[in-house]
């Protein structure tokens, strides 16, 4: 990044069908999809909201948004 740019803040958007909606276990691993990696919160979301409108009809199916830029740097707190 140059100065004057912001910070690079990375988000993983990922999902897949869950074994039962009270929990985070996914029914098969295999087929966990991952969305992408992106640059920051904002487009994360747009990618994640556009999973999970896709997949309304199906109550089992969860997309999240993981933000990978704090366990990269724990530390940073931004």
């Amino acid at each position: 990044m140059t100065e004057g740019n912001s910070k690079q803040l990375l988000h993983l958007v990922f999902g897949g069908e869950l074994e039962d909606v009270s929990a985070v276990t996914f029914k098969d691993l295999e087929k966990v999809e991952f969305v992408g990696v992106f640059p920051n919160y904002a487009s994360a979301y747009k990618a994640w909201k556009g999973k999970a409108q896709r997949t309304v009809d199906n109550a089992q199916m969860r997309f999240f948004i993981v933000h990978l830029h704090r366990l990269l740097e724990p530390d940073d707190h931004e």
